[in-house]
């Protein structure tokens, strides 16, 4: 019985869907192809563009070389490493109850594993992160 009634119900939405169908024909050669497409994919998409274009970082990578919950020893790392490394951008950040300073944008793993290597020694407690990354200058 109640299969039915869910059935039925099914049924008569099935007017509503289909009216917010868009019918695409091309017309190539010898051959045509139709297509019926739900026109709140275009929207879908619209949106979906929008969103890229606000957004403007990708996964990537950093390398971590402060954690702790002191901003003024954060704030004195982040300062060091500006001054030893100016090419190099580098973050702090604030997760409640601990400050993180981060370097680099990395977009891949082994180029922040080359990065990381050249700075051996320096920042001891250093590790490599996964993070949202500023996207890479096109030229």
């Amino acid at each position: 019985m109640c299969l039915k009634v869910v059935f039925l119900f099914c049924l008569s939405l099935l007017p509503c869907i289909s009216s917010a169908q868009k019918n695409i024909t091309t017309y190539h050669k010898d051959s045509t192809i139709a297509l019926t497409r739900d026109s709140r994919i275009d929207e879908l998409i619209t949106k979906q563009k929008d969103n890229n274009t606000l957004k403007q970082s990708m996964p990537g990578y950093r390398v971590q070389i402060y954690f702790g919950g002191v901003r003024q020893k954060a704030a004195e790392v982040k300062l060091d490493f500006t001054g030893k490394h100016p090419e190099i951008p580098s973050y702090l950040t604030y997760l409640a109850p601990n400050f993180k300073v981060r370097i680099g944008d990395f977009r891949t793993r082994l180029e922040a594993q080359g990065f990381l290597k050249s700075i051996e020694g320096q920042y001891p407690t250093s590790f490599i992160v996964q993070d949202e990354i500023k996207l890479p200058v096109l030229r």
